[in-house]
């Protein structure tokens, strides 16, 4: 099997067979793919502020404090003093709504050397923005980095930033208290003397947090919007579902009875009352038609048997023979006639039968009568039947054997589900472009009408109808060997459900 042709196959079982399934999936799949790029577009959008703030503090730093007087030693900030061993004083922690702050000696020093170090976390579209904004000011900047890093790990704030955080978390206040931690951006630029100018900016996670966000958010739109088109389209599909089963029963059997309430949308229910009309007025011509067929069979049968009566009086013996014979044949069609146009209203109910006794029946009947008649294998099979249409069918097929192939040989197994009758014959077969025509009314091989070389050609066109009206269906096909036709087999199947 090929790619395309296995990819066809696996699309065919995902994609759901109901027109409430597909649609919904359709939707679904459509507002995925909106969310997701609104998602991408709010994300993108709320990450280039966010760029836009850092780079505003960044400058908004450096810039002002280019115009402080400059620091006696690098490493301090311009105007700061270290404590007595030799570090940046640590101010007291901040009040809980200004938890972010860095102390203003910690905001921007002077170092001899990068601030950058192992394990930082580049920003280049910030490097980028950050020196554009220097060049339109008209400072010339040697080198401009902007890393971000976690503050505990930075060597000129981590003090300050673990006392703050004990004493939020003490608290249970402000931004760090139950919260991820914050982030810490370092933003320097090499000024011309060689040494660097370095801002600190302690952020919290906004970017994390704006993804989480917009995830969460996503997520809940989409389940409210896929919510409300589920029940929209359960509200649509649901008669139509009622619809289907109700054409359904009316197709295995046209006594059912009431009619479907028309619910759901307009259109749907116009579809709806529209059906009721339909099934009315078809309900009504069939019964017209058993009326009329009734009133035809009981019309000529009369006078058949009144011809039966006169032709006692024909001294012919011969002649009141055929007659007899062509009186019968009359009355046989008939019957075939009525019989077909009732199977499609059954006035018998369907009950459970055991199918293997009713072939050994029907078999029995034959062998009685002398013909060449062979019960094979059959298994033991109870199912919901009118077993008077049935055996009808069964005996069609059989007597179709025994005319064109002088024996046949009944079986019946249990099968993928169903109920296999099959009754084969060594007869000459059926040419293969006939076999469907052969199931049409009136149709026969032989074109004469003589009742010697077969029948009326209605005998398997009823036992396909019988099989249809037990949920099953009847298939001819030749039986060969060594590319030899040598005989026909009628395989009636029913579903065991």
């Amino acid at each position: 099997m090929t790619e395309p042709s296995r990819s066809k196959r696996l699309l065919a079982r995902l994609w759901p067979s109901s027109l409430q399934g597909q649609l919904l999936l359709a939707i679904a799949i459509a507002l995925m793919v909106a969310q997701g790029l609104s998602a991408v577009l709010i994300w993108r959008a709320q990450h280039e502020r966010h760029v836009a703030n850092l780079v505003n503090a960044a400058a908004f730093r450096l810039l002002g404090d280019r115009l402080r007087p400059p620091t006696d030693e690098p490493g301090q900030h311009r105007g700061m003093r270290n404590d007595r061993h030799g570090r940046p004083p640590i101010d007291r922690p901040p009040p809980p709504d200004d938890g972010f702050r860095l102390p203003r000696p910690l905001r921007v020093v002077v170092d001899t050397a990068s601030p950058e170090r192992a394990g930082d976390r580049h920003r280049p579209e910030v490097e980028e923005s950050l020196h554009e904004v220097f060049e339109t000011q008209g400072i010339a900047a040697t080198r401009v980095i902007v890393v971000e890093r976690d503050p505990a790990t930075d060597p000129l704030v981590s003090d300050w930033f673990r006392r703050v955080r004990q004493h939020m978390r003490t608290q249970s206040l402000g931004p760090m208290a139950g919260e991820a931690p914050p982030r810490l951006v370092v933003a320097a630029m090499q000024q011309a003397d060689g040494t660097w100018l370095t801002a600190r900016i302690v952020v919290p996670p906004t970017e994390r947090q704006i993804l989480v966000s917009l995830l969460l958010q996503t997520i809940l739109l989409y389940i409210m919007l896929v919510g409300t088109v589920a029940l929209i389209l359960r509200r649509i599909a649901r008669p139509l579902q009622a619809l289907t089963l109700r054409v359904e029963a009316f197709a295995r059997d046209r006594s059912v009875e009431g009619q479907l309430e028309p619910e759901g949308p307009e259109d749907i229910q116009r579809l709806i009352v529209a059906h009721n009309a339909m099934e009315a007025r078809i309900a009504a011509m069939l019964d017209e038609k058993d009326v009329m067929l009734g009133a035809i069979g009981h019309d000529l049968k009369t006078p058949l048997a009144a011809l039966r009566v006169r032709i006692e009086a024909v001294d012919d013996d011969l002649e009141r023979g055929r007659m007899a014979a062509t009186i019968e044949d009359i009355v046989r069609s008939l019957d075939d006639i009525l019989s077909l146009a009732r199977v499609g209203r059954p006035s018998d109910p369907l009950e459970p039968y055991e199918l293997a006794a009713l072939v050994a029946d029907v078999v029995g009947e034959f062998e009685d009568m002398g013909e060449d008649v062979t019960l094979g294998n059959t298994d033991r099979i109870v199912l919901r039947l009118r077993v008077t249409w049935l055996r009808r069918a069964l005996r069609n097929l059989v007597s179709n054997a025994l005319r064109y192939g002088s024996r046949a040989r009944v079986e019946l197994k249990r099968e993928s589900g169903a109920a296999v009758l099959t009754v084969e014959d060594d007869g000459p077969g059926i040419p293969e472009g006939d076999i469907a025509r052969m199931m049409e009314p009136f149709t026969r091989l032989e074109a004469s009408r003589n009742t010697a070389t077969g029948g009326t050609g209605l005998g398997l066109t009823l036992a396909r109808a019988i099989a249809d009206q037990h949920g099953g269906s009847l298939a001819l096909e030749n039986r060969r060997e060594g590319g030899k036709i040598v005989g026909l087999t009628a395989t009636l199947r029913l579903p065991l459900a």
